[in-house]
């Protein structure tokens, strides 16, 4: 008996039913529709921003669902400097950030080229640079290469007491099983918004690589929604949606890689988060706006790194009261430092007191 669906006669011949999904996709479609048309009126600075904040949201979440942390202005900063654009505030990225960046760029971007093996292979190089996976070398830019003695499987757990979730195909068969799903990817035809929930447990079924599975598979998704956007500008954060709903992403995944090749259960959630992360970009927007006129309107005030990454907070939407012992915790400073730093600002006309306060004075933006 079959264990997983790759070990089923028909893989991969996925079905879905049609019927149940014609409502959501329409749906989607509509959405789909009015936010391409509120972005286009933005005018080209603003939609610059808000492009440069999803694709900066995309990578750090995309990372953050596999339990790895990348700093936010390095990813900004290396995004940033790739599309060619001047914003307050950039800093140095390391070769590591820079990677995960072109691979998201080289997705959305270059949406309309081919994939191909070579691109994917590319696309890995650029996330493992060093050639290692923490402390593990591994197998970068090519297919994974285990013995069938030491089969690829996603394992949790302590060392010893490993619960397996998932075992992949064998990897002798791994560039067969990528020569069908690439000629697939890249026949038109299908659903856009379809071809990318299919893409996207397809490719994390096979696992073709020894380590960032997760995330290529939802760049390839991502470049399939670019498609479907017919955009570059990316608006909304797939990544994401998913992050904030990790533990029913990998619970469905789970659960679709040892049913059947009936695989609507999947697409629906799939889509289902997808139109959530449509929905959370209308409230995304607002901040973007507002980030967006407040360093227009304050493009010549010198600002050191501190004061810029507390006012992206507070402009984000800062959890609490902003007083000088947050800012000095937050910003790894001495608090006479972030005294110094919040009068300067107050000086300028950025930060004020906010009234009515207890014994902690607090600040609110101007």
């Amino acid at each position: 008996m079959s264990k997983y669906i790759h070990q089923l006669p028909n893989w991969p011949t996925f079905t879905w039913n049609q019927e149940s999904l014609t409502p959501l996709l329409m749906r989607l479609r509509l959405q789909q529709g009015k936010l391409l048309g509120k972005m286009e009126a933005l005018g080209f600075e603003l939609k610059a921003e808000a492009n440069l904040e999803t694709l900066t949201q995309d990578v750090i979440t995309s990372s953050e669902i596999e339990g790895e942390v990348l700093d936010e202005q390095q990813v900004r900063s290396s995004i940033a400097r790739r599309l060619g654009m001047e914003i307050v505030g950039l800093v140095h990225s390391d070769r590591h950030v820079d990677g995960v960046v072109e691979m998201m760029l080289d997705a959305t971007q270059n949406y309309k080229t081919e994939l191909t093996k070579d691109r994917l292979f590319g696309w890995h190089a650029a996330l493992f640079p060093t050639g290692y996976s923490g402390m593990t070398k591994i197998e970068v830019g090519g297919w994974r290469k285990n013995a069938a003695d030491d089969p690829m499987q996603v394992v949790s757990g302590a060392m010893g007491k490993w619960k397996v979730h998932y075992e992949a195909p064998s990897a002798e068969i791994v560039e067969k099983q990528m020569e069908l799903f690439l000629t697939w990817f890249n026949k038109p035809g299908l659903d856009r918004l379809l071809k990318a929930a299919i893409a996207h447990v397809w490719f994390v079924t096979v696992h073709p690589f020894e380590d960032g599975n997760g995330r290529m598979a939802r760049a390839i998704a991502d470049m399939q929604l670019a498609k479907a956007d017919e955009t570059p500008y990316r608006f909304y954060s797939m990544s994401s949606q998913i992050r904030k709903e990790r533990n029913d992403y990998y619970f469905i995944l789970e659960q679709t890689q040892k049913g059947s090749l009936d695989i609507t259960i999947w697409i629906q959630w799939f889509l289902g988060c997808l139109e959530r992360a449509y929905e959370s970009t209308a409230k995304a927007l607002v901040s973007i706006l507002n980030k967006a006129e407040f360093w227009k309107k304050n493009a010549t005030i010198i600002l050191n790194m501190r004061q810029h990454n507390i006012i992206n907070k507070l402009l984000d939407g800062f959890d609490g009261k902003l007083t000088t012992a947050k800012y000095a915790k937050i910003t790894k400073c001495s608090r006479d430092t972030a005294l110094r730093d919040v009068t300067d600002l107050m000086g300028k006309n950025i930060l004020r007191k906010e009234e009515g306060q207890g014994k902690n004075t607090t600040y609110i933006l101007c």
